[in-house]
């Protein structure tokens, strides 16, 4: 198997599930923000943006990709995107972060819907249609099955890419970001895919 398969695989579903808050009943799926405090075993102890300890139950085959800073002058039309962005008071929407998506993970999450990053916020997962310069920076016209979105760039946006990761990055002060958790009956949360950032940075999905 091909690494872009690999790297493909680690990231499906990361982005399409419905938001979940930490308080999500049994089984349902839940996202989870914060800082690792330990790893025993497949046992990652987080504390969530929310300021929680939790416990999240990696799979035995647990996929960890881990984010890589860009610049907005790498988004090129026809890269495949995923972005989170606010309405502005102009009525547009302005692109806090870009997550540049290898080939292989083409079509992961696609579509324009609610996310829970802040108040307010939509993920946009779509194709680069073109690059027009704009006032503060490059504004993306974007396609997705069901329409196309005009995304403003600025230079506070933030510009990222996957590669695969290492479970053994996941060391205490690490950023993490689950999307495919699922909470269990003892309160852990089981998950197969784990995002996280190096170097300091936080995942900004």
């Amino acid at each position: 198997m091909t690494t872009k398969l690999l790297l493909a695989g680690a990231l499906i579903a990361l982005l399409i599930l419905p938001a979940g808050a930490q308080q999500a009943p049994q089984g349902t799926p839940t996202r989870i923000r914060g800082a690792v405090e330990k790893l025993d075993g497949q046992a990652l102890t987080v504390k969530s943006r929310e300021g929680q300890t939790v416990t999240i139950a990696l799979a035995d085959n647990v996929a960890v990709a881990y984010l890589v800073k860009k610049n907005v002058g790498d988004i090129k039309p026809g890269d495949y995107i995923a972005s989170t962005g606010i309405k502005g008071t102009d009525g547009k929407i302005h692109a806090i972060e870009v997550r540049i998506f290898p080939e292989a993970a083409r079509g992961t999450g696609e579509g324009h819907y609610d996310w829970d990053l802040k108040p307010n916020t939509k993920m946009t997962n779509a194709n680069v249609e073109q690059t027009v310069a704009g006032v503060d920076g490059p504004v993306l016209s974007v396609k997705y099955k069901d329409g196309e979105k005009k995304l403003m760039v600025s230079p506070e946006t933030v510009v990222v890419t996957y590669v695969i990761g290492d479970k053994n990055d996941l060391k205490p002060g690490t950023k993490i970001f689950v999307g495919a958790g699922k909470k269990q009956a003892d309160g852990t949360v089981q998950t197969p895919r784990v995002t996280y950032g190096k170097d300091g940075l936080t995942p900004p999905m």
